[in-house]
């Protein structure tokens, strides 16, 4: 038998890290090749995550809701070394061989700068395996058995098969049972920091992040903590492990701020102790200010009153973690909002043929099995006014200084989830019929609402659509899917008053409306064109046998 490592693989283009929702397997099942191991949600969808091995689950190193760089270490498997062939070629898996094969191989090459003692130390610092082969403790145990430097392979377990409890590792610990008695007498040795999970492995195996130098950061940030406050680092990127993350989480801090001396491939790597002291040197200067605030307000030398830190979050209010979807859109929207200078257009089409039109096509669209809606023929509408105006459907690049003028028609479609909106994509409109549109639409916003769409199908867009009216409202001010050059937003089709000709006379009558909101780029369209596109995508809807010719 030979445990192979599974590394956290690219599950998107593009994609750092991602957050690991759930686990679909636990220690001790059997798992064949592609079968999904793990829910994994990134900054761009929730995707499952197959194994690369056929074999049994050996151990899981992270925890559900805990954010994983891509290439850390999530699960090891045992796997046959009879069946093993061909999964060694796979990136996303490190082989790792057996302890007796390991100890007639070559000693690895100490990482640059680690001394023989740092190996030797990590050597030490390996888990070591029970006499069954493994130990079976759940994540939050092995986590906890980290917190209160406690070998976890030495606890005895209470569960089912031995498995290790949080309550077995606090006992143990309780107990002065190899953890190393604080209170003992001289000599007597520390307790040692057990390794992270993508620190080591079973059997000693060592992951792609491995500890180097501990504490070291951590006294860096201690001495940054004056009585004015840390200065945050700053920093652009930061790698630490998914643990020293969550600790991170949990203390409200940001990592690119928390000053640290390590580097890991040229980058900058924090620890969880640097973590911790970069967040008590905070909170002891927020306690500081807080006493000031009793007293009278302190004045600069211009006599104006002197700055204070931002106040921390009322008691009560609750707090939501910004990232995954969420904090992709609203990236996104800040992107287009201060590069494109939107203008918005506003319309109204009175679309008492449409009402018709689809009331006559659903009897044979249901036929089909097809819910028929507007949106086909929104869609259809949208494309006609793209051919007579080609400039909203258009990119512009920048640094080329041109304009592209996309010859495909694939129209986003925006979809509220629960995890924020999604754009998925529909292709080469102009090619299909209304309903296969209506087919493909409702199945994409099906799928995107169970989280279940691939990143490629929310890819390759040239203008998009958004649906505000399905909810509720008539006119909104749509931002521009950048790098699109336009978005139109849909109203709820209602009876409003409208003016009509009745015998030379004016009168004013009900009549169902669609209002329209069309956001564009000023920098590619101008608002006489942006009108001009409303017009004919307007006279398209009020003449339903226009679209025919689309």
């Amino acid at each position: 038998m030979t445990v192979k490592e599974f590394k956290l693989p690219d599950v998107g283009e593009g994609v750092a890290e991602g957050e690991l929702v759930s686990w679909l397997v636990a220690p001790g099942d059997r798992v064949e090749e592609d079968q999904p191991v793990a829910e994994v949600e990134t900054d761009k969808a929730l995707v499952e995550v197959p194994s690369s091995y056929d074999g049994t689950v050996e151990e899981l190193f992270v925890e559900e809701g805990e954010m994983v760089p891509v290439g850390d270490v999530i699960i090891s498997f045992r796997v046959d070394e009879d069946g093993d062939a061909g999964a060694a070629a796979d990136d996303s898996g490190t082989d790792t061989e057996s302890a007796s094969d390991s100890a007639a191989g070559d000693e690895p090459e100490p990482e640059p700068g680690a001394t023989a003692d740092e190996g030797d130390a990590e050597s030490v610092e390996s888990e070591p395996d029970t006499p069954a082969g493994r130990t079976f403790a759940p994540p939050s145990a092995r986590r906890l058995a980290r917190e209160l430097g406690v070998d976890v392979a030495a606890v005895d377990g209470s569960g089912p098969g031995g498995r290790v409890s949080e309550a077995d590792v606090r006992a143990h610990a309780e107990g002065g049972v190899g953890s190393g008695d604080a209170g003992g007498g001289d000599g007597a040795p520390e307790p040692r920091p057990a390794p992270t999970p993508t620190d080591t492995g079973s059997e000693g195996r060592k992951s792609a992040v491995s500890k180097r130098g501990a504490g070291g950061s951590a006294d860096g940030a201690s001495a940054t903590g004056a009585a004015g406050g840390p200065e945050p680092a700053g920093r652009e990127t930061t790698l630490a492990t998914p643990a020293t993350r969550k600790v991170a989480r949990e203390r409200g801090v940001d990592l690119d701020d928390v000053p640290t001396d390590e580097t890991r491939d040229g980058e900058a790597f924090v620890t969880a102790e640097a973590v911790n002291a970069y967040a008590d040197a905070l909170e002891a200067a927020a306690e500081s200010t807080s006493e000031a605030e009793t007293e009278p307000a302190a004045v600069d030398a211009g006599g104006e009153p002197a700055a204070t830190d931002a106040a921390s979050a009322a008691p009560g209010d609750e707090t939501v973690p910004y990232r995954g979807v969420r904090r992709t859109i609203g990236k996104q929207m800040e992107r287009s909002k201060f590069t494109a200078p939107h203008v918005t257009h506003h319309d109204t089409a009175e679309v008492d043929a449409l009402v018709e039109a689809r009331a006559e096509l659903k009897p044979k669209a249901e036929a089909k099995d097809v819910k028929l809606t507007y949106m086909p023929f929104v869609m259809k509408a949208i494309v006609a006014g793209l051919k007579e105006h080609p400039y909203l459907n258009s990119e512009l690049r920048e640094d080329d200084e041109e304009i592209v003028l996309k010859k495909e028609y694939n129209l986003g479609i925006a979809v509220a989830t629960d995890a924020g909106l999604m754009v998925p994509v529909v292709d080469d409109v102009d090619e299909k019929g209304l309903f296969e549109l209506a087919d493909e639409v409702n199945d994409l916003a099906a799928r995107a609402r169970e989280r279940k769409l691939k990143p490629a199908e929310m890819k390759g867009g040239t203008f998009t659509i958004t649906n505000f009216g399905a909810i509720g409202g008539e006119y909104a001010t749509p931002i521009i899917n950048y790098p699109e050059t336009a978005i139109l937003g849909l109203g709820a089709i209602e009876e409003r008053p409208v003016v009509r000709e009745r015998d030379g006379e004016s009168d004013v009558v009900p009549a169902p409306t669609l209002p329209l909101s069309l956001s564009i780029d000023h920098r590619v369209v101008d608002g006489a064109i942006a009108a001009q596109f409303a017009n004919t995508v307007m006279e398209h809807l009020e003449n339903p046998l226009l679209l025919l010719n689309e």
